[in-house]
């Protein structure tokens, strides 16, 4: 199947630092593509990829999983990682789950990671009867554009296919019990108004994580896909100023053994 105009995936090289983003499930790289090109702009090489089953049709969800949307975003990290001498990870909802397991199997190897209304839980009671619904339905209504800002618009599935969206929930119980091996700076952004991903969900992971370099922003003007909402440029504005800062420590501490040695 073709991917739908916008949802192609999105790479530039740039300087020594990299950032690597990760889309949310049955989103597509259009809801970061703003903050992937601001991050372009700033000097910052950059790697947006579109996850396995995504942009096409919700058909094509229904084949893939967890493992298939993780494969994909841990052979970016590697790539960027080879080409790079610092790398960050961002991720928007379940790119937020992505981006926390990546950052608990990787450590060192990542230098810090920015959480936008990170998906941990289903908190539908029916998500209980996904391992037995999904035989029989094969999709539910979708959730897409939870955006505030009128005018703008999110491209994604108005489809959830159950096949996936069981996988999802067996991820999200994966990456909650490997939160407390997540080290690296963070910062999470969080609307208090979000109608996909609960705000206890970001309250769970700043209290599981032992990151002790950690930023809370709320988005007050925003809903979910905040990245394109009334909040996107503080959003990028931010997450700019924590890779400087990381980035600058870091060159400082290479320069300091250097000379040392």
């Amino acid at each position: 199947m073709p991917v739908l105009p916008g949802a192609e995936p999105y790479r530039h090289e740039g300087g020594e630092v990299g950032v690597l983003l990760c889309h949310g499930f049955t989103g597509t790289p259009q809801s970061l593509r703003p903050w992937a090109e601001h991050l372009v702009a700033r000097g910052l090489t950059v790697s947006l990829p579109l996850l396995p089953g995504h942009g096409t049709r919700w058909q094509d969800l229904a084949l893939t999983g967890w493992q298939d949307w993780y494969a994909e975003v841990d052979r970016e990290l590697r790539a960027l990682s080879e080409r790079c001498a610092q790398v960050f990870v961002f991720g928007l909802s379940m790119g937020g789950a992505l981006t926390l397991r990546l950052a608990a199997k990787h450590g060192d190897a990542i230098s810090g990671i920015v959480l936008v209304n990170p998906f941990n839980k289903m908190h539908d009671p029916m998500a209980f009867a996904l391992p037995v619904a999904r035989h029989f339905v094969r999709s539910t209504k979708g959730v897409v554009s939870d955006i505030a800002k009128e005018g703008s618009e999110e491209l994604g599935y108005t489809r959830v296919p159950l096949h996936a969206a069981h996988s999802l929930r067996r991820f999200s119980r994966l990456v909650d019990a490997e939160l407390p091996q997540v080290t690296q700076p963070l910062l999470l952004l969080h609307s208090p108004q979000d109608h996909v991903v609960a705000p206890a969900d970001s309250a769970r992971i700043l209290g599981r994580v032992s990151s002790t370099d950690v930023t809370e922003i709320l988005l007050e003007q925003s809903y979910h896909v905040a990245t394109l909402d009334h909040d996107a440029d503080r959003i990028f504005e931010e997450s700019v100023s924590f890779v400087d800062r990381l980035a600058s420590d870091a060159k400082d501490s290479r320069e300091g053994t250097t000379a040392g040695g």
